[in-house]
């Protein structure tokens, strides 16, 4: 971790990809481009009048135009979690302007200078609090710098506040914008001094979303809402088994008959040999698309296709996982969640792949007064972001605009641009905002076939999925079991800890978090299975599913040895820090303890766990620590969460409204997941295709309240969209023990409550 209090100056250049480069606005003003960031491409036309000829060659930025206006690009998609607003918000902050005066504008896709332009493992504001501290400080320096020159005076002398240049000895002020063009004369200073976090005016303090007026007056901003002159519409049907594959259409020409239809046809996603990353996931790569003028024709051709389909053959499948070879299998055959089932409780039964070892777990466990073992299983789940997949595309021979939500654009570009053979630099994607994300729009297949659609119609075409499609074409949360044991000595104290955990087809297992070093003998073992089912990321990736199998089980650990389950967690940490096992130890245990510490304050908890069900949960994930404590009732078999309290540590909140509300969108989505979150198949036909089946928390069923509180410190903001999230699971599973006497093994909890 870092603390920033006393920040020394600071290179303005980075590395190759991380530069600042300025330039003079025609028309007066100034531009400083950010290499780092992004496209400075906007969606706004207006936003490229005046613009210099070399502006091609140059990355997001900060302008400020002779009449004071000052307009920072966000580079990263929005999908809710606030970047739109916090990432300028920490330019701003060392610009040192007034946030009333700057206007945000998002920024398309350039991977010409690109190094991180997406959204995933909730490090945007964790990877670009230095690089956007230094541009926004670098800009003023440069500032400062023009009017120093200008009124003959020491740089030192000449001081800022909100967006205006001062000399109190001399009483002469400027606006920026009357020192922005001097300024983008300026060399780049070669190091910036950055502000101490005493003195930040912006960062820390809650700041409404750029985008609330667009957004409560409904204007278009979900790519679902673009419209395009002689723009079609587009549908697809997938194979209905997950292990099908497409052989032929049978009534290809009745389709085209059909009124307002254009044209139905199968269409390949990647080509054959091409060797896929890790974000070109998909379940069928052959589709078929039907093409039309309407939402309503097309959806009605689409029902009434009729298409053979034929098994897939078992295959294996090259993957480059950012850099990582690897081989992946593919089994043929349609799979059942019974199946799955029996494969999951028979791989816990056998020795699996060590992860890690410490002390002499196997003696520990022999010589134990007691051993506590509990299996815990979490099924498929489907993302069902509201905004169902879409995408724009409109494909010539000489380029390829496409516009749509994407979490991850800059590796869908480079798939694209592979399977229509067209350079990058005749790609262009517009980034609009998600109706919802949670992993899911990191892969964006469904770009690929938009643009594969309107190549072959020679038209612009919108791709809607429908929910069914949404739901029932993969890309799911993988299905997990994990068995854990405890040995207890004579004295209930605990010397043995041991985990196994297996997945289809991915492990949930973290092998060197928490309680790893706290426990002089402990073992994790792991093991997959393979799957035609495609999983993919699914919010707090693996942590989602092993947090509450860990937490719970601690919670009944912490019984057996007649402890308070949040003393029991504190002795633990307390151990790892003052005499740790091992050395590859992921987690600081002094943070850990610390949210522990502040949720167990703030949620009365000493007072309240003697008359109130209350559920403590605990977790490390995204180089965070969030702790929950939940406080519910049941009542005729219906669980009612009264009140939650979480503790949070991310480090600087940029954002604190914005934070506050990831972290109530991931309590109340949590709960949802944990009481009723499944998908099941059957011959491998998913058995739910949209929300009659598939059960979604409602509003009566959030919790009554919901309080958030963070850790203070000085420490470099870390994740903050995904940490809170593992933790609720646990919470209310052991909140649901105290209200029922019934310990929960298996999700979705609603199943076992009777």
């Amino acid at each position: 971790m870092t603390n920033i209090q006393n920040m020394k100056p600071v290179k303005t250049t980075y590395n190759r990809r991380s530069f600042l480069k300025s330039s003079a606005l025609s028309g007066g003003g100034f531009l400083l481009s950010i290499g780092w960031l992004s496209s400075f491409k906007s969606i706004d036309n207006q936003s490229v009048t005046n613009l210099p000829p070399n502006w091609n060659e140059l990355n997001g930025f900060i302008k400020i135009t002779a009449d004071n206006v000052i307009k920072i690009m966000s580079p990263n998609p929005e999908g809710g979690q606030g970047v739109k607003t916090s990432m300028p918000m920490i330019v701003a902050e060392e610009l040192d302007v007034d946030w009333k005066n700057v206007i945000v504008e998002q920024a398309d896709l350039d991977t010409k200078h690109f190094t991180r332009q997406f959204i995933g493992g909730s490090q945007a504001i964790h990877q670009g609090w230095k690089p956007l501290r230094n541009a926004g400080a670098t800009a003023r320096q440069m500032l400062r710098e023009a009017a120093a020159t200008q009124w003959q005076v020491p740089v030192d002398e000449v001081s800022t506040e909100l967006g205006i240049l001062y000399h109190k000895k001399s009483g002469k002020s400027a606006k920026y914008g009357e020192m922005a063009s001097a300024a983008a004369q300026i060399p780049i200073p070669k190091e910036v001094k950055l502000k101490d976090v005493k003195d930040f005016k912006i960062i820390g303090k809650s700041k409404s979303n750029v985008d609330i007026e667009k957004i409560v007056t409904g204007k278009p901003l979900f790519g679902i809402d673009t419209q395009r002159d002689g723009m079609l519409i587009a549908m697809i049907v997938h194979p209905p088994a997950m292990g099908l594959k497409f052989k032929a259409i049978q009534n290809e020409d009745v389709i085209k008959k059909m009124k307002g239809i254009k044209d139905v046809f199968p269409i390949k996603i990647f080509n054959e040999g091409y060797e896929k990353t890790f974000f070109d996931t998909l379940n069928f790569n052959e589709v078929v698309a039907v093409v039309g003028n309407s939402t309503w024709e097309v959806m009605k051709a689409q029902k009434a296709l009729k298409i053979d389909w034929e098994p897939i053959q078992s295959s294996t499948e090259n993957r480059n996982m950012l850099g990582r070879k690897l081989t992946v299998k593919i089994p043929a055959g349609l799979e059942s969640s019974t199946e799955h089932t029996e494969k999951l409780a028979e791989m816990l039964k056998k020795p699996l792949n060590v992860l890690r070892k410490d002390g002499d777990p196997e003696i520990a466990f022999k010589n134990a007064s007691k051993v506590i073992e509990r299996t815990y299983t979490g099924p498929f789940l489907a993302h069902n972001c509201m905004e169902p997949m879409n995408f724009f595309a409109h494909v010539t021979d000489e380029k390829a605009e496409l516009a749509g939500p994407l979490q991850k654009p800059e590796f869908t570009e480079q798939a694209l641009s592979a399977r229509l053979e067209m350079p990058l630099d005749k790609i262009d994607i517009q980034i609009t905002r998600l109706g919802g994300g949670f992993g899911k729009r990191s892969y964006a297949h469904w770009l690929l076939e938009a643009a594969l659609i309107s190549q072959k119609v020679k038209a612009p075409v919108k791709l809607i999925y429908s929910r069914e499609d949404d739901m029932t074409s993969g890309i799911y949360r993988p299905a997990y079991s994990a068995t854990y044991r405890a040995a207890l000595d004579a004295n209930n104290d605990l010397v043995g800890f041991h985990v196994k955990a297996v997945g289809i087809p991915e492990s949930p297992l973290f092998p060197n978090r928490f309680p790893a070093g706290a426990v002089d003998n402990y073992l994790a073992e792991d093991f997959t299975i393979d799957s035609n089912i495609t999983v993919g990321s699914y919010r707090a990736p693996r942590s989602n599913f092993i947090a509450a199998a860990e937490q719970s089980f601690l919670d009944e650990v912490a019984e057996a040895t007649g402890k308070d389950p949040i003393e029991f967690r504190l002795d633990l940490l307390k151990k790892a820090q003052e005499k740790p096992v091992g050395k590859t130890n992921d987690y600081d245990p002094a943070r850990y303890a610390g949210v522990l510490e502040l949720v167990r304050e703030k949620s009365g908890w000493e007072q309240a766990k003697s008359t109130k069900k209350l559920g403590v949960s605990a977790y490390y994930c995204h180089d965070s620590y969030a702790a929950h404590v939940l406080d519910i009732e049941v009542k005729n078999g219906e669980p009612i969460v009264k009140n939650v309290c979480c503790a949070i540590d991310c480090g600087i909140v940029v954002n604190p409204d914005t934070a506050k509300n990831m972290a109530e969108g991931a309590v109340i989505d949590g709960i949802g997941v944990a009481l009723f979150g499944k998908m099941t198949f059957t011959k491998g036909v998913p058995d739910k295709n949209n929300f009659h089946t598939y059960r979604m928390i409602r509003m009566n069923e959030a919790p009554k309240k919901i309080d958030v509180h963070f850790v203070q410190n000085n420490i470099e903001p870390s994740g903050m969209g995904e940490p809170a999230y593992p933790p609720v699971f646990g919470a209310l599973a052991n909140a649901l023990y105290k209200a029922t006497g019934k310990r929960f093994y298996q999700q979705p909890f609603m199943d076992f409550m009777g």
